[in-house]
């Protein structure tokens, strides 16, 4: 079901919300198609994009990223996630600044992306997210056909249709997010 490059194979995740970190298994049933997203275990260790690519065969331009963006105008913060393929970089002070209405972006620190996502960093996915943030998906990413992204944890990858991804709720696809 999930025509992807690469060695694994995934299973739905719906059958295996063990392989996801408990926001995104909470999450999972208020996704539009959630027969449509798929899940493998991978070795932690190899969780970070290129080294993932690299070991378990899948293209970098299948695979993306999910980066958290701490704006900032004042006192007043706010979040975004940004999901942008891994051949690209989120355009945080350009695009990401201006969406957030913000003085100041920046990517949000490891530790405060962890304490607010309750995901692992290097496996940070949009699926779970705090509802009154908002999703960034590139164009690109909103377009494929499938993408391996984080699953919550750092020993797992999620595989689904761009379509899915711009469908979650409080998502927006964005032309040129990604550079």
């Amino acid at each position: 079901m999930w025509s992807f490059s690469g060695s694994l194979a995934p299973e739905p995740v719906t059958s295996r919300l063990d392989l996801v970190a408990p926001p995104v298994a909470a999450a999972i049933p208020a996704v539009a198609d959630p027969e449509r997203i798929g899940v493998a275990a991978i070795d932690d260790s190899l969780a970070d994009t290129a080294a993932f690519c690299a070991h378990y065969g899948v293209e970098p331009g299948d695979s993306a990223n999910c980066v958290i963006v701490k704006g900032r105008r004042g006192d007043v913060v706010r979040y975004a996630a940004c999901v942008v393929l891994a051949t690209t970089r989120a355009d945080v002070n350009g695009l990401v600044r201006r969406r957030l209405d913000a003085r100041s972006a920046s990517f949000a620190p490891m530790e405060e992306a962890v304490s607010l996502t309750g995901m692992e960093y290097g496996g940070i996915t949009p699926i779970g997210l705090p509802a009154d943030w908002p999703i960034l998906v590139d164009a690109a990413v909103a377009a494929s056909p499938g993408v391996v992204v984080g699953a919550g944890i750092r020993g797992a990858k999620i595989f689904l249709p761009g379509a899915v991804l711009s469908a979650l709720p409080g998502a927006e696809v964005v032309e040129g997010l990604g550079r």
